[in-house]
């Protein structure tokens, strides 16, 4: 299979509940991302973070971890939040569309690197989930290197976060 050119946008169209166990209703990977919990620095787009065998992303193939999900059903998530996100796989219907940039976060790495931003000299490189889970449970770790100017700035969000809840 051909991979897409940097910032290309690819559509792909996945059929929830393409899984062995029939009850199972997902579409097989796992997101992080947006503006309330970046996962990736200055970027708040929503990625790919795992595809679960088995599933319906994985059985097409053409979806992979690091991939920027720029659209699902039409609706773009730019300048959402996590849980926004979520909310839109939730009630996307049995079929389901993306627009994605294949290897965005790979080609934002890199971008970074060739510019002089690394995670020695950067406040935060990645914001990465432990859990695996994808959904921002079981605690999110945050690369901190230098900087509490930006730990307070987290902090902050993520108590103005907790308030609108």
């Amino acid at each position: 299979m051909a991979e897409a050119a940097p910032d290309e946008v690819v559509e792909i169209v996945l059929e929830r509940g393409n899984h062995e166990d029939p009850d199972y209703l997902g579409l097989g990977f796992n997101i992080r991302g947006g503006v309330d919990i970046p996962f990736v620095e200055n970027d708040s787009g929503i990625f790919v973070t795992k595809i679960r065998e088995d599933g319906a992303a994985y059985l097409d193939g053409r979806l992979r971890e690091g991939d920027k999900i720029l659209e699902i059903n039409g609706f773009s998530l730019d300048r959402v939040t996590h849980n926004e996100a979520v909310q839109h796989f939730v009630n996307a219907g049995e079929t389901v569309t993306l627009k994605v940039i294949q290897g965005a976060e790979d080609a934002i790495l890199q971008r970074r690197e060739s510019e002089g931003v690394s995670p020695q000299n950067s406040d935060s490189y990645l914001n990465e989930d432990p859990s695996g889970t994808g959904n921002g449970s079981g605690g999110t770790l945050t690369l901190i290197v230098g900087s509490l100017f930006l730990a307070g700035i987290l902090a902050t969000g993520a108590f103005l976060y907790s308030r609108r809840r």
